[in-house]
């Protein structure tokens, strides 16, 4: 059973924390397992800190417990850690709540990599209209919860003639943005959505053309 701590325990080196001032740390006895080697794509791995020294998988009572930085490097996820809150943070560091932790159209959805990569990055899941679709519309669920939407979109081919996001109740536009182009790269569309259910978002191109929403960098808020 293989188990990856996000406890402080296996951080230290990894993030400058005051963990030691903390009255919730509990000792225990573990062991560094040099012999467990982790393997990644078919490749065999070496488990890394912060600064690039190894390190070494844990074994307590029976169960391995692996770095938590040094395997979010071998697969590609960032990480971090607030010392305010206290908290190891995996994945994109955002201001809200990313839309894929709320309901939202799948018709789109996709974590095909030739998708979900864009420029230098891979956004892991998103909606894409590939070029000779006419699927424009998809809809996301804030559930009267946020006050804002960070809706990000970029243009694959052939530019984006505009992107309107209503609510779907009171058909009230809520937001437009005209011609985005490819050249463009990746753009942030900020929505007021304060009170809606349920937001439509209208990308409108040509079938020529190609657009992608990443779902884990655009946010709620």
């Amino acid at each position: 059973m293989i188990k990856i701590l996000s406890g402080i325990v296996l951080l230290v080196g990894a993030f400058s924390a005051g963990a030691a001032a903390s009255s919730n740390l509990q000792e225990i006895k573990a062991y560094l397992n040099g012999d467990l080697k982790v393997r990644t794509n078919g490749v065999i791995a070496q488990l890394n800190d912060v600064n690039g020294n190894a390190v070494l998988p844990i074994t307590y009572k029976g169960s391995t417990y692996l770095p938590v930085r040094g395997v979010a490097d071998l697969l590609g996820v960032a990480v971090d850690y607030d010392q305010v809150a206290n908290e190891v943070i995996l994945g994109e560091r955002l201001d809200g709540v990313a839309v894929n932790q709320e309901d939202f159209n799948t018709t789109l959805y996709s974590k095909e990599p030739s998708h979900t990569n864009f420029g230098d990055k891979d956004y892991g899941e998103v909606l894409y209209s590939p070029a000779g679709t006419n699927i424009f519309t998809t809809f996301f669920n804030p559930e009267k919860k946020y006050q804002s939407l960070y809706l990000q979109v970029a243009a694959i081919g052939e530019n984006i003639d505009y992107v309107e996001i209503k609510d779907l109740d009171s058909n009230a536009l809520l937001r437009r943005v005209d011609g985005i182009s490819t050249a463009d790269g990746m753009v942030t569309i900020e929505a007021d959505i304060a009170g809606a259910s349920t937001v439509v978002v209208e990308v409108r191109k040509s079938r020529n053309g190609a657009f992608v929403i990443p779902l884990t960098t655009s946010y709620y808020k």
